[in-house]
């Protein structure tokens, strides 16, 4: 399979850079969970449904999703497959810009941003510290 070519590339980045102003009712946004092969996704909805859904066409071999991203997917393709088809959907738009796509009142509430308290951890953490030295080891005789 030959390379893409670069205006073919740019222009579906060019595409997926901006979010679209409301999605219709057979679109929703997803977690991805696990690359699959052959251009499946192992994806969650906002109420934590896995589903497996297909990367669109235009998509393949240009743009790269990495597990945990977010994609726009479009469940309403699901008529046009075979009733015994593990696939429910189609990823139609990849999340490139996720602080604007944030912006937008469609994003989920259950796909809010991950605020981690350090100062709790930073007690239970031993990375970056030095083992015990050996005197402090000892109890003494």
């Amino acid at each position: 399979m030959g390379k893409p070519k670069r205006s073919n590339v740019l222009a579906v980045a060019e595409e997926s850079m901006t979010p679209p102003d409301e999605l219709t009712a057979t679109q929703s946004l997803a977690r991805v969970v696990k690359a699959e092969g052959n251009s499946l996704y192992t994806c969650t909805l906002p109420n934590t449904k896995p589903i497996l859904v297909e990367l669109e066409v235009r998509f393949r071999n240009t743009m790269w999703i990495r597990r945990g991203g977010y994609v726009l997917v479009d469940l309403g393709s699901r008529e046009e497959r075979p009733p015994n088809s593990r696939v429910v959907g189609e990823i139609i738009n990849v999340v490139r810009d996720e602080k604007q796509w944030r912006k937008q009142p469609y994003w989920p509430k259950e796909f809010a941003k991950n605020t981690y308290d350090d100062d709790e951890e930073d007690e239970d953490s031993t990375v970056g510290k030095m083992p015990p030295s050996d005197s402090e080891e000892e109890d003494g005789p």
